[in-house]
């Protein structure tokens, strides 16, 4: 079993900046990807941004240039650096990570969520 640990949600005004981190531990053979969604209140869950294991990472268009994520493989752990922070991007954010077992196989899993509000 593997379990995914969020932390650095909040709130932060707008223009403001947050680091989320994500750690993941467990029975992990290797990771084959970990990134960030979000879900506002009435909306679909998006993808915010993913690191695949050799083929780089990718944004949201509604992020890029604002948002870094980034990863430490010695600790499986993944960022989310988040900077001039938009009202619009208040969210439960979570982290997803796609990993690969003892067994072999490749499962999903995700955080519980944190909360990120942009408010004045």
């Amino acid at each position: 079993q593997v379990q995914l640990v969020e932390s650095g949600g909040g709130l932060v005004q707008p223009g403001g900046s947050l680091r989320l981190s994500c750690a993941a531990s467990g029975s992990i053979f290797s990771i084959n990807s970990m990134g960030w969604y979000r879900q506002a209140p009435g909306k679909q869950r998006e993808k915010v941004a993913n690191m695949h294991s050799g083929e780089g990472t990718n944004y949201a268009d509604s992020v890029k240039g604002r948002f870094t994520v980034s990863r430490d493989n010695a600790k499986n752990t993944v960022y989310l650096q988040m900077n001039s922070l938009k009202p619009e991007d208040t969210a439960v954010y979570y982290c997803n990570a796609r990993i690969v077992g003892y067994d072999l196989g490749l499962t999903d899993y995700w955080g519980q969520g944190t909360q990120v509000t942009v408010s004045s």
